[in-house]
């Protein structure tokens, strides 16, 4: 059993209790980590009503009967890295009117504040607003953007907060396929920003490894039903295709995305580092589409194909 008593992990990017943030935040709070969430910064009055008002208790329980907790929890856009950094319209926002202090920097000095460290960071955001084009009918702002909150985010997370670590501490990053495969319909530039932050990754690995002595790894995840892939427009269509075409023919639950996640950031991996860590049912390691119907006539495919 993995314990992680005494440990804090900044997870930045929960908005609900479905995606793969949330599932990691438990599976610490499970190894006993004390728990403290970065949200972002529009959607923090709902997360915190709905939580108020039970809508993810069930979702809170843990094996030992208690309910998931957090320290505190801090409203972030990780679009911006300081203050003067954000649009004057963006201040002016009615959701960001009664907020402060939001940016990536000003987080990180409020933590440091309120906690003196952490041992952990947990970054499960990303953000693309065309990420529904095809990548020749995205405009470069829209690409830029998806850079910036997607892959640049990564790294201001890890410049701000890495002073706040411990030695021995562990970051992740939560990654796709599409850094290094082509999925039509998962525009907007989001294949690159996948793909920048798994450079990032291992060059971060590097360069805070040496500065601070932490880890930072990548766990590409497969197609999962969240609130965030629902954007994409083709979420059910993916999931269908891993099922037909994995060596695993079954959903891919947030909490298996967790559990590795757990891993990577325990002292159990205290030698793993710069690592993309595949959790896809094993869909990664396909060269072909089994359900294709131009493989149906040779029978050693055609009897491959089973659905679930």
């Amino acid at each position: 059993m993995i314990d992680l008593r005494g440990k804090k992990a900044f997870i930045a990017g929960i908005g609900d209790d479905h995606g793969f943030g949330w599932a990691i935040a438990k599976e610490l709070a499970e190894a006993g980590a004390e728990i403290i969430i970065g949200t972002w910064a529009p959607i923090v009055k709902i997360f915190k009503t709905s939580w108020a008002n039970g809508k993810f208790d069930e979702s809170r329980k843990l094996k030992n009967g208690k309910m998931m907790e957090y320290l505190k929890l801090y409203p972030m856009d990780a679009m911006y890295d300081k203050m003067e950094d954000v649009p004057q319209e963006v201040r002016e926002n009615k959701r960001y009117a009664e907020l402060t202090n939001y940016t990536i920097s000003d987080v990180a000095r409020q933590v440091q504040e309120d906690f003196g460290h952490i041992d952990i960071l947990v970054h499960s955001l990303a953000n693309a607003p065309e990420v529904t084009k095809n990548l020749l009918d995205t405009s470069r702002q829209g690409y830029l953007a998806a850079m910036s909150s997607s892959a640049y985010s990564f790294i201001s997370l890890v410049a701000h907060f890495g002073p706040l670590m411990s030695q021995g501490g562990s970051v992740l990053t939560l990654s796709y396929i599409a850094s290094e495969r082509v999925c039509p319909g998962y525009g907007g530039g989001m294949s690159a920003a996948k793909a920048a932050l798994e450079s990032d990754t291992r060059t971060l690995a590097w360069e805070a490894g040496r500065k601070w002595g932490i880890r930072v790894n990548a766990i590409s995840a497969g197609a999962h039903r969240s609130r965030a892939a629902k954007a994409i427009g083709m979420i059910d269509d993916m999931i269908s295709y891993s099922k037909a075409n994995a060596p695993l023919i079954k959903d891919l639950y947030a909490e298996e995305v967790g559990s590795a996640a757990l891993f990577l950031l325990s002292p159990l991996a205290s030698a793993i580092t710069g690592e993309v860590l595949f959790v896809d049912n094993g869909l990664h390691a396909m060269a072909l589409a089994v359900d294709s119907a131009a493989l149906q006539k040779n029978p050693i495919y055609a009897k491959s194909v089973v659905t679930a």
